[in-house]
């Protein structure tokens, strides 16, 4: 797999647990708010989605050399509503420069 192509994973997966996460709190408002049980059947899926986000940070994290604990910070930003959007940008920026040969430090990649 390619760096860009685990680039496009990372984006993909972060997107999907942003709007996955919403609806874990939209379940919780509404179970534990109202009574409703509309979105009962999300919980479950919600958490294989997240281990593959998981996945797609090492991934993505290994390849440019991130450290450990810049790699478990982007995966904790998976659990934070709309957090995970802001840090997708983020890392996704700096990813991209680093993946182009713009970034400087020990953890460019070579193409």
């Amino acid at each position: 797999m390619t760096p860009r192509a685990k680039l496009l994973f990372f984006r993909l997966m972060a997107f999907v647990v942003g709007i996955g996460l919403l609806l874990l709190v939209a379940h919780m408002v509404l179970r534990y708010g109202f009574g409703n049980h509309a979105l009962a059947w999300w919980p479950s899926p919600h958490g294989w989605v997240y281990m593959v986000y998981l996945v797609a940070t090492a991934l993505l994290g290994f390849q440019l050399r991130w450290g450990l604990g810049k790699m478990v910070g982007v995966m904790l930003a998976g659990c934070v509503p709309f957090l995970s959007f802001w840090v997708e940008h983020r890392v996704a920026r700096e990813a991209a420069a680093q993946i182009e040969g713009d970034g400087a430090g020990a953890g460019r990649v070579a193409a």
